[in-house]
């Protein structure tokens, strides 16, 4: 904020009121309020630091080790001091007048009671100095509070006390300025008031009087009984017995109300500022330890203060009586770092027990959901309103003499949670000179993408869910980098994120001016389609400006959708926003046009007219993947035909566009020809013909990326893009995908691909489009042409028919005629010769560095020359850093190499270059574990290995990690969580086949047979015999007690090899980053359930016979 400057004056009363004298103008005893007036407003809060001036815009802040304060003042140098004596008398709920001294010593050791140890409710009585006291106010007043019914008594205000007397007799002896008789009964203000010290000594018996310190005075603020107000309220609170109350003063005409509550409230002001008060040490404790039970006590950002939560009635005008039973309740205030706490006073103990947790309970509100702020400029009476989305607003009425501080310390927080946010997102409804006393928003250093994770914790506390499950990315490497990414929640059980989480995602990126790009894709925001807030839009969108101040000029919905309301705001409150990517986010159905029109996604209602009136920077927008309307339509028409919206992009991709709205967009884009840098127009409905196509694509000459895939394009001669066309480009992504192309078309793709203009290129997508080996082999040596290093480009030919013509093929990948990265997915040979040949090309190439030959299929398992052919490639080739020879596994067929491919593995002990493998669906079982196991302790490159659901056993499993051990250089390898789950499923399906068959009617011996056969399956699938040198691995005669205990065993086996796994990768990463090693966990040697033996199922079932009750079962076994 910038530099803000605290009042210099502080005015109470009002000019029209003639007969009430300013304080600080009679007696010698207001020049220090003339001082303290002139040097600035009081601090902030109570604290029990004086360090902060007056001031300083900084307030101080608690902390719970401070000692307490004295406030002791000398005695008036009066030679007889006018003092107020009361006798011990039954207790007050209003307090007496209590004596510190004996009375004979009164001439000389008198002094003013501290006002914080002036309890109302104690029996001792108490000697009152009152020849200091200036009267400020006095009259005839009804008053009602505690047990005491309604009464008349005579007022008496002064600069440090309110006092209570019977009549206006008993005031006037005791201050002489008071007349006697002043001929009516009404409230009465003389023009001049002198000090009671320069009266003449007199002598009173003070038991008809009673007395309240104004530093005990909580709150002074009108009476909410409906209708005007004619009664104030007087919260008062003693910190040191914990004992509240409440007085009203009821009057008949409301100017007298006025100057009643004018003159408490500035002399209570005026008394603040002369001596601020600090709370007692256990106080600060107390409300302290209120704050920790709601995970929200920072010392640093700790504020406590007195308040009064008010009572409110509506309705006709109450009676006197009704008034009574209108209770308030004194209570602390305190904002924490994300909430607003209402603590109870603590309960009073004669015992020196610590508070218990009952007493801690009060009310918490959260400062991300609050929506209004109400400060009354006439009274203390304040008023906060806190709403949830789709949530009625839940009000707090409360008071406080320190309100203007609340707020102000309200808004600090308000601000210090949402740092970029440049408008209020609640109503600020104070009194103006507040706005010049605003509070320094502090700051914390350390904190990444401008404050984003501290406001989105802030808004996830305020709606009740949970931050840890709000996952993300930041991508620094891509274009308008930085890209924040949201990814799907972290919840196990949950893909979805939930209604509030989204919203409390949205509103922190709100005003955040660190990403350029925001993505939403793959992340499911139906549930904010379609919905409105029946209790009233979000108070910044209804701002209805930009983030610099300029007004929106676009019709809006009174109650517009969540998803537009968001999006928008997000759009309108960031400069450095660029990019927007909703691509997959929304899985909605278009509405039938009998049923009414479709309302569309909302989100091209969101952005589209800001785009129009140049109201955002936003200029790419995706929408691949979700269901346009016609409405949709019509925003995306009437923004292009705008020249001056400046889109760079068109990305309408699987969006169900037939041939009348894709060629209604189209036409619409051409007036986009200078700045559109990007066209997906992929897997619509429309039908295309070449001559169209390249009559649109014509125009324009900055297009870098282009994606026409899976388009119904007319077939013909022609070829689909003319080779003049794309030469007006310079493509880095050319997306063809499932489109036939002819020999026209793959000779116009050729010249580009041999001509400089093609440099930029970068990514080529040609799959499922009908190539031959040949086709492709000629497209690899254009690309070729002109080059002496490979070109950094990725080339993707999956799902074509490579084998026709394939010699030509393994030739040109032999030669190295090929760019860096190439991805041939499902390719199916039916001469298995041919990939024999394709692999031998792979092992002679040294200009790939990625390949993706997964889900390869064969004939028939690989047999033993194509094994000896790609174990040689694995040896030989020494430029690939990353393959990928997965399988597939399906519930109609699988694709794998076969058993074979366990021994091709080993060639990967002598490569020197490849980094990561991927080689899941292989059905490697143990022989593959045990292949990769002896390729992890020789190779010393290998960083990941991908290689789940290939049928792992523990036992497997356990060969794995203790390879991993002696291996430093590997830094991923999976917990194997599917192979896990295959082996449980194996291991039940034999449990129950043991249950179906019954115990009683299978003799001993086939019982035992299929238990060897259980034994087996979670022993690692191995045959087990009983015949020959070797024990049976699972004897006979067990129970299901022990097949449920060594099932157990099984799942703590995987556990703790897991911890092994996880415990070595950790020590490989540190190692590889030069950071200090942890300490390796050792292998425990025996113990329970037989985790000192990998697989080794008969120990943990003979230990679980060991340790068994007998039980009946196996008694009838046994015979």
């Amino acid at each position: 904020m910038s530099e803000r400057r605290r009042r210099k004056s502080l005015s109470i009363f009002k000019p029209t009121l003639k007969g009430l004298t300013s304080i600080g103008d009679n007696g010698p005893d207001s020049a220090p309020s003339r001082m303290l007036m002139k040097s600035g407003r009081a601090s902030s809060f109570f604290s029990p630091s004086r360090s902060s001036s007056p001031s300083s815009p900084v307030s101080p802040v608690f902390e719970r080790t401070h000692s307490q304060s004295s406030f002791g003042i000398p005695s008036s140098p009066k030679s007889r001091p006018r003092t107020l004596h009361k006798i011990s008398r039954p207790s007050s709920i209003f307090g007496s007048l209590r004596t510190s001294q004996p009375p004979q010593d009164e001439k000389e050791n008198m002094v003013r009671s501290n006002s914080r140890h002036s309890s109302l409710n104690e029996e001792s009585s108490t000697l009152l100095d009152v020849a200091d006291m200036v009267v400020l106010h006095h009259g005839e007043v009804q008053t009602t509070g505690g047990m005491f019914r309604k009464r008349q008594q005579y007022l008496v205000l002064t600069n440090t006390h309110l006092l209570r007397f019977k009549n206006q007799g008993k005031a006037s002896e005791v201050f002489p300025c008071i007349p006697i008789s002043l001929g009516r009964s009404n409230t009465t203000r003389h023009s001049r008031i002198s000090s009671i010290g320069s009266m003449h000594e007199l002598q009173i018996s003070t038991d008809t009087h009673q007395a309240i310190a104004l530093s005990q005075v909580v709150a002074v603020y009108k009476l909410d009984d409906g209708r005007p107000y004619f009664s104030i309220d007087v919260a008062v609170l003693d910190e040191l017995s914990n004992r509240a109350s409440t007085m009203t003063l009821q009057l008949n005409d409301p100017r007298e109300s006025d100057l009643w509550l004018s003159s408490m409230r500035a002399a209570i002001t005026n008394l603040r500022l002369m001596d601020p008060l600090a709370f007692e040490q256990k106080t600060i404790e107390h409300v302290a330890r209120a704050l920790e039970q709601e995970f929200d006590y920072e010392p640093q950002q700790f504020r406590m203060f007195k308040a009064v939560k008010r009572a409110t009635k509506s309705g006709a005008r109450s009676s006197s009586d009704d008034l009574a039973k209108l209770t308030s309740s004194v209570c602390y205030l305190a904002i924490g770092v994300h909430k607003i706490h209402l603590v109870p006073l603590p309960k009073s103990s004669k015992s020196a027990s610590s508070t218990s947790l009952s007493d801690l309970t009060g009310e918490s509100f959260t400062i991300a959901t609050l929506n209004s702020l109400c400060v009354q400029s006439f009274d203390d009476a304040f008023q906060l309103a806190f709403r949830l989305p789709l949530c009625r607003p839940s009000l707090l009425y409360l008071a406080s003499s320190t309100a203007n501080d609340i707020a102000l310390c309200i808004r600090q927080t308000a601000e210090f949670i949402r740092p970029e946010w440049l408008e209020l997102p609640f109503k600020w409804n104070v009194p103006p000179c507040l706005d010049n006393d605003l509070l320094p928003t502090p700051s914390i250093e350390g904190d990444d993408y401008f404050q984003f994770d501290r406001t989105l914790t802030a808004y996830s506390i305020g709606y009740g869910v949970d931050p840890s499950n709000v996952r993300y990315t930041v991508n620094y490497e891509c274009e308008d980098a930085p890209r924040f990414q949201l990814l799907t929640p972290a919840h196990p059980q949950r893909s979805k994120y939930t209604l509030l989480e989204l919203l409390a995602v949205m509103r922190a990126l709100r005003y955040n001016e660190f990403f350029r790009t925001i993505s939403f894709s793959g992340v499911s925001l139906d549930i904010l389609h379609g919905l409105h807030d029946p209790h009233g839009s979000d108070i910044d969108h209804l701002l209805s400006t930009t983030r610099s101040g300029s007004p929106i000029s676009i019709p809006q919905q009174a109650y517009p959708w969540l998803i537009v309301q968001e999006i928008q705001a997000l759009a309108l409150k960031s400069k450095r926003l660029r990019r927007l990517d909703f691509s997959h986010s929304l899985t909605r159905k278009p509405t039938d046009i009998e049923t009414g029109r479709d309302q569309g996604s909302g989100i091209c209602e969101a952005l589209f007219p800001l785009c129009a009136r140049q109201l955002t920077n936003v200029d790419w927008i995706t929408l691949t993947g979700i269901t346009l309307a016609e409405i949709d339509v019509d925003y995306i028409y009437a923004a292009a035909i705008e020249k001056a919206c400046h889109l760079r992009a068109l990305e309408v991709g699987r969006c169900g566009l037939n041939d009348e709205s894709l060629k209604t967009i189209m036409q619409a884009v051409l007036q986009q020809e200078s700045t559109l840098e990007s066209i997906d127009i992929s897997g619509n409905l429309a039908r295309l013909s070449p001559e169209a196509l390249n009559a649109h694509l014509n125009h324009f000459q900055n297009l870098r990326k282009l994606n026409i895939s899976n388009l119904q394009v007319n077939a013909g001669f022609e070829p689909l893009i003319a080779a003049e066309t794309l030469l007006r480009w310079r493509l880095e992504e050319l997306a063809l995908n499932g489109i036939k192309l002819n020999d026209e078309s793959l000779v116009a793709i050729s010249a580009y691909f041999s001509s400089p203009q093609s440099g930029p290129l970068r990514r080529v997508r040609l799959n499922q489009c009908n190539l031959t080996g040949k086709a492709v082999a000629l497209l690899l040596r254009a690309l070729a042409t002109g080059y002496d290093e490979a070109r950094e480009l990725h080339l993707y030919v999956s799902e074509n028919n490579l084998e026709q013509q394939h010699e030509m093929l393994s030739n040109t990948i032999g030669w190295s005629m090929t760019p860096t990265r190439i991805t041939m997915q499902m390719l199916e040979y039916k001469n298995e010769n041919n990939f024999q040949a394709l692999v031998t090309a792979l092992s002679r190439n040294t200009t790939l560095t990625y390949l993706d030959i997964s889900q390869t299929s064969l004939p028939f398992d690989a047999n033993t020359e194509t094994c000896n052919a790609l174990k040689g490639m694995l040896e030989k080739n020494g430029s690939l850093e990353e393959l990928n020879i997965s399988g597939e596994q399906s519930h109609l067929e699988a694709v794998t190499l076969g058993s074979g491919l366990s021994n091709a593995l080993k060639g990967l002990a002598n490569n020197k270059c490849l980094k990561i493998l991927r080689i899941e669906n292989q059905a490697l079982g143990l022989p593959g574990a045990g292949a990769l196991a002896l390729v992890l302790e020789k190779n010393n490159t290998l960083r990941e290995i991908y290689c789940e659901d290939n049928e792992i056993n523990l036992q497997a499993f356990t060969v794995l990690v203790n390879a991993v051990n002696h291996n430093t250089s590997l830094l991923h390898l999976p917990n194997m969580d599917k192979d896990r789950a295959w082996s449980r499923k194996k291991v039940d399906r034999e449990v129950d086949s043991l249950r179906e068959g019954g115990s009683s009617s299978l003799p001993l011996g086939a019982k035992s047979t299929m238990k060897r056969t259980i034994g087996a399956a979670m022993a690692g699938g191995r045959s087990i015999s009983s015949r020959g040198a070797d024990k049976p691995s699972v004897p006979i005669g067990y129970t299901e007690q022990d097949m449920q205990a060594a099932v157990v065993s099984l799942s703590h086996r995987w556990d703790f090899e897991v911890e092994r796994l996880q415990s070595y990768l950790r020590r490989n990463y540190c190692l590889t980053h030069g950071l200090p090693v942890e300490e390796i966990p050792t292998i425990p040697h025996g113990g329970d359930n037989g985790l000192h033996a990998a697989g080794s199922l008969a120990m943990a079932l003979r230990e679980a016979r060991r340790d068994r009750t007998p039980t009946a079962e196996m008694d009838l076994q046994l015979g």
